[in-house]
């Protein structure tokens, strides 16, 4: 049973940028790691992704404006956001695959808006 818990998310103007933060509560040495979003009136999408062995995914939307990257040492996943537009508005979920299980984090809200 593995607890997330998401921060940084905020008010932000277009073409800022913003850092968000995933804190495990236990080793996440061996998961999977992944960033989702859901806009208002939309279906929840993968952003990015993180596998245990590093392997990096991005969606064509984030592709090089986000980072996603791990801290095993500090059981946290991040996504580093820059270039921001307002189409980046949404609730953005921290998403942890183990073997046998998947959990979620509960959210939290960018808004890119001037």
């Amino acid at each position: 049973q593995v607890e997330l818990v998401e921060s940084g998310g905020g008010l932000v103007q277009p073409g800022g940028s913003l850092n968000l933060s995933c804190a495990a509560s236990q080793s996440i040495r061996y998961f999977d790691m992944v960033w989702y979003r859901q806009a208002p009136g939309k279906l929840r999408e993968l952003v990015a992704s993180v596998s245990r062995d590093s392997k990096i995914n991005y969606a064509d939307s984030a592709k090089g404006r986000f980072t996603i990257s791990r801290d095993n040492a500090q059981n946290t996943a991040y996504l580093q956001m820059s270039s921001l537009n307002p189409e980046d508005t949404a609730d953005y979920y921290c998403n942890c695959r183990t073997p046998l299980n998947t959990y979620w984090g509960q959210g939290t809200q960018v808004i890119v808006s001037s």
